[in-house]
């Protein structure tokens, strides 16, 4: 494991920050990407330096992106992971009719496009280090919508028809996959200025068979897996982990 290196991008907080803490805690490498310097350099304080390379960079910038893939290379031969997680965290982005074009690029920018960029820019790390894995983090909202997520869903599903054009155009050495995470409590796991405790209610929990809310480990959990050899016959897919929340009905 020490001779694999992961990249991560939305590294700072949320599933980002957990990820990178849990393949650094197996023995992995890991580059983190992610617009906020302070998230990093906290992140930074928490692991080894020849082990954690951290990267400020705006992931839908195409001129950040080459550049952050450049010092990458220079860091690490190889890369066995790529994680596509950067984007927005809000969904909501107000009625139809009042949502802007430039709005509308953000959400797109910083999730899908920056996929894009990013799988291309890792591409030569990547066939180098290969049998290699790109997870895209998706969302169950790619099969699912509240009012108003208009711009969010888009993304997140254009991530999931991504996925199964990058796993045909790309393999067999890189295998590409999507997580599409439900309800995960990211709370503990932000910058600590913005780091809180969950508060789940019994209805919260209730919304899900298996009886809880989720946690980034869960994440976590099933990125490794994809990454590893017991994922190694799966590629194009998409892994819902909402804890069964999507497929209970709700009546209000």
């Amino acid at each position: 494991m020490r001779d694999r290196t992961a990249i991560i991008t939305g590294a700072g907080a949320g599933i980002g920050r957990g990820l990178v803490m849990h393949f650094a805690g197996l023995g992995w490498r890991v580059a983190a990407l992610d617009i906020d310097e302070e998230a990093l350099g906290e992140l930074a304080a928490l692991l080894p330096e020849d082990r954690f390379l951290p990267l400020p960079c705006d992931v839908g910038h195409e001129a950040q992106v080459r550049s952050a893939f450049a010092r990458i290379g220079k860091w690490s031969e190889a890369a066995h992971l790529l994680v596509n997680n950067a984007g927005i965290a809000d969904p909501v982005s107000g009625p139809l009719e009042d949502l802007t074009l430039a709005s509308w690029q953000r959400w797109i920018d910083s999730s899908l496009n920056a996929a894009f960029l990013c799988t291309r820019e890792a591409l030569g790390l990547l066939r180098t280090g290969a049998p290699a894995s790109v997870v895209h983090i998706a969302s169950t909202r790619a099969l699912q919508s509240e009012p108003d997520t208009y711009a969010y869903a888009a993304s997140k599903g254009g991530l999931c028809a991504l996925t199964h054009a990058m796993a045909v155009g790309l393999g067999p050495e890189i295998r590409v996959n999507a997580v599409l995470p439900g309800w995960i409590e990211t709370g503990p796991w932000q910058k600590a200025a913005k780091r809180r405790e969950p508060q789940h209610s019994a209805q919260d929990r209730a919304q899900h068979p298996v009886g809880r809310v989720g946690t980034v480990e869960d994440i976590a959990a099933a990125v490794e897996w994809l990454a590893g050899e017991g994922g190694g016959f799966v590629t194009g897919q998409e892994i819902v982990v909402d804890g069964g929340m999507t497929r209970k009905m709700i009546y209000i």
